[in-house]
């Protein structure tokens, strides 16, 4: 528990009737050698939840209360430690007594110089809840008052499959490698590239879209546009129902080659990731990227090899045709679930690879390095 049972408390006040508001006051200013210590005016909204306190209890509790303590000691570093701890109070009994409870866990943190900096990381892990409930809500109002719901996840991509395979296959007579169907192979090729395509469009949005709570309140910027990749990743699960519904029809199936599958996916993840910092961060002060983001991801879907093979480039430009970042994510997924019938171009793959790499570290950096401004330019 906090101290402040030690210190005790001034006043408690209660406000509407489905939400509360609690203030708690500077409660003590004691001062020894070098330390002062107090409990620091601070503010939180809660909604009200019941709470059993005693048979004559004739109401609920009204007020929270999160109290801070604070020790600063006088040293060149300015370190000051905090301990701190929600409280749940104020309950009326029959007999109009007030009875106050105090609820949860104490925890201290070191407030120093350059220390935010370096915990970032573990602030990260300190705030995966708020990661989680991010997602959460993404997750639920995705396909929110929509009439079929998540049908949307299978309309999409199977309206562009067959788009893309009239246009390749039927218009510009391109053919697929080996025995692979034609729809398997552009199958394969939608399920990493409408992932990156939604994932760097959500993503470069993100902050700008939580600009209420980038604002008002401190965590790690990074957790926003993370955690709109959650949500992608489940459209891309119930898209890949539709490729394993072509491999039964075709009775077409991979070989062992599908458990490297993962990697190539990790390879796409961080590609969205790493170009959608960037994106982000630059449309919190330039909001012209987000016209930028729809045509880089319409452009791409005719460029990237989606809708025909990448042995169709000539071989003397395929390792300039692997600056393309999704290449090596897009031939990777060919080449786990088309059997033999897909070689990898492996010096294509690489450098894919190291380009991804690239701009996955460089987009924390440029995001890590902006961060600090996001609140006073969103």
């Amino acid at each position: 528990m906090v101290a402040i049972a030690a210190n005790g408390f001034h006043q408690a006040r209660s406000i509407g009737s489905r939400n509360t508001t609690a203030r708690s006051r500077l409660c003590s200013n004691t001062r020894t050698s070098n330390t002062r210590t107090g409990i620091f005016e601070h503010s939180l909204l809660l909604p009200q939840f019941p709470l059993p306190l005693s048979p004559r209890s004739s109401g609920e509790p009204k007020t929270a209360i999160v109290s801070i303590e604070c020790q600063n000691s006088q040293n060149p570093n300015g370190r000051q430690h905090c301990r701190y701890g929600l409280q749940i109070i104020h309950a009326k009994l029959g007999n109009n007594t007030d009875v106050f409870l105090t609820l949860g866990m104490s925890k201290e943190i070191v407030i120093e110089a350059g220390r935010a900096e370096r915990q970032y990381w573990q602030d990260l892990w300190g705030y995966r809840e708020l990661f989680y409930f991010l997602s959460w809500r993404d997750i639920l109002v995705r396909y929110k008052q929509t009439y079929i719901g998540i049908a949307w996840g299978l309309i999409r991509p199977l309206l562009q499959m067959l788009v893309l395979t009239f246009i390749f296959r039927y218009v510009a007579k391109l053919d697929s490698p080996g025995e692979a169907p034609y729809l398997v192979l552009v199958m394969s090729a939608l399920l990493p590239w409408n992932f990156f395509a939604t994932t760097l469009t959500s993503c470069s949005s993100s902050l700008v879209a939580n600009r209420n709570l980038v604002s008002k309140i401190y965590f790690p910027r990074l957790i926003v546009p993370v955690s709109t990749m959650i949500v992608n990743l489940v459209d891309l699960s119930v898209s890949a129902s539709i490729l394993i519904a072509l491999m039964l029809w075709f009775d077409y199936f991979p070989t062992w080659r599908i458990v490297t599958l993962p990697l190539f996916l990790l390879l796409a993840i961080l590609a969205a990731l790493g170009l959608g910092l960037w994106m982000a961060t630059l449309n919190v002060e330039y909001r012209d990227f987000r016209y930028i983001v729809p045509f880089i991801t319409q452009l791409g879907t005719y460029i990237s090899p989606v809708g025909f093979s990448s042995t169709e480039i000539p071989e003397n430009l395929r390792f300039a045709y692997s600056l393309n970042p999704m290449v090596g994510a897009i031939d990777g997924f060919r080449w786990a679930i088309l059997r033999d019938d897909i070689q990898l171009y492996w010096p294509g793959v690489i450098l894919s690879a190291l380009l991804v790499l690239l701009l996955f570290f460089s987009g924390i950096w440029f995001f890590r390095r902006m961060e600090r401004t996001f609140a006073d330019v969103i």
